[in-house]
């Protein structure tokens, strides 16, 4: 156990360096801030955040499964059900998107990427609703318990 510890410990470390190098790279070697650009810097930095996005959902779902499996089987049942429900709440806001175009540029991204940002900002809005009714909710649970 001290050695997968010790594992992710590195990997962390590792991970977090890349990214403030891609970050830094992106600070001395500019922005671009027309369209016209070269956009290499925003680039890396987009794909490394779809890696390191990639990552933490394979690492959730692997690590859940295993430590799941090895301390109650039974609960394996109950991470499926929260996969599928996750997958279907994607599916819906993708359902939902528009895909609109993207105000202010000369040349539009193409139809599937401008879907997966609007799915991605449906999923967003969705996020920040829950957190705000779920603190209104806790305000109005912890009043109540409390009399």
């Amino acid at each position: 156990m001290k050695n997968l510890e010790k594992f992710f410990k590195w990997l962390m470390v590792v991970l977090i360096v890349v990214s403030v190098g891609i970050l830094v790279w992106g600070f001395v070697a500019g922005y671009p801030s027309t369209p016209s650009q070269p956009a290499a810097t925003v680039e890396a930095l987009l794909y490394w955040a779809y890696a390191m996005i990639g990552l933490a959902l394979v690492s959730v779902i692997v690590f859940g499964l295993v430590i799941a499996a090895v301390n109650d089987p039974k609960s394996l049942l109950k991470l499926v059900v929260g996969i599928v429900v996750v997958a279907a709440v994607c599916g819906v806001a993708y359902l939902l998107a528009p895909a609109s175009p993207a105000m202010g540029m000369l040349q539009q991204p193409s139809t599937g990427t401008l879907k997966l940002t609007d799915t991605i900002l449906n999923l967003t809005y969705l996020a920040g609703g829950l957190a705000i009714l779920s603190i209104i909710f806790a305000e109005i649970w912890s009043a109540i318990r409390s009399k």
